[in-house]
């Protein structure tokens, strides 16, 4: 294979980044197209796979987000990867730590201000809030308990036609004139950046993950929201997020707790 091959140099990257990787570096396959990352990682979190394996994958044919929405996934033109997170201390801040751990990358490698929308949202927030990246935590349990988390992302490289998005909704990093990373470089980087907030998780700094994840979603607070009711919708603001992640929410005079659901920011 030549060092055109996407898996060559994702490979080499890895092995040159190894010290700060651990054994995350070890572990991840490419494949040139699958349906699903999520499902190919979810089949090898049943069959006994460690912490830190990982599936990347160079486009999806069957890439889904939260609520069974579909995430658009061209060859060339993101990043879609899904990784086997194992317990201790997973449940239920994972989405929000991996959140803050892809942001972090993003902004390294790209130049570019990511922020957070809750509860797994990727975006940018000048001139109208646009979708750069998705994430999906789907969890897997044994006799025991909570076995395994797998946290699938998608992030959007370079301009291309999505057409289950409305116009002006997604962006990508390229279309914000940010410098575009290779898919090696950002694959690095969020697994290095997994493996620290991963670390603060198991030790129990919470704390740290939370405060670093508020000052990247400036819409957490006092922002509009539409939450969805069998009564119909309710207009309220955000008010931050409490210590278990759920959003807050001002309506009437009164805080509610979102943990699930529909929420619409407006």
């Amino acid at each position: 294979m030549s060092d055109a091959d996407p898996s060559v140099r994702l490979s080499r990257a890895l092995r040159a980044n190894a010290e700060r990787l651990g054994g995350f570096a070890e572990r991840v396959g490419y494949l040139p197209e699958i349906g699903s990352t999520n499902d190919k990682a979810i089949e090898l979190a049943l069959g006994g796979a460690p912490e830190g394996t990982t599936v990347v994958a160079g486009a999806q044919t069957a890439g889904r987000g939260r609520r069974g929405h579909v995430w658009s996934s061209p060859a060339g033109a993101g990043l879609y990867a899904s990784v086997v997170l194992r317990p201790p201390a997973l449940a239920p801040l994972v989405t929000l730590m991996c959140g803050v751990a892809i942001a972090d990358a993003m902004r390294k490698v790209a130049g570019l201000e990511v922020a957070l929308k809750w509860p797994n949202d990727l975006v940018v927030e000048h001139g109208g809030r646009r979708k750069l990246g998705g994430i999906l935590a789907e969890a897997g349990t044994s006799a025991s308990g909570l076995a395994h988390v797998v946290v699938g992302f998608g992030i959007n490289l370079r301009a291309a036609p999505r057409p289950d998005a409305p116009p002006g909704t997604v962006t990508s990093i390229e279309a914000e004139g940010a410098r575009v990373p290779s898919l090696e470089t950002l694959m690095v980087e969020v697994l290095a950046a997994l493996v620290s907030w991963r670390a603060a998780m198991v030790a129990g700094r919470t704390g740290a993950i939370l405060d670093r994840w508020r000052v990247l979603s400036p819409s957490s607070v006092d922002a509009a929201v539409e939450l969805a009711g069998a009564g119909g919708p309710r207009r309220g603001t955000t008010a931050g997020i409490d210590e278990d992640g759920a959003l807050l929410v001002r309506i009437d005079g009164a805080i509610e707790r979102v943990v699930a659901g529909v929420v619409r920011w407006v």
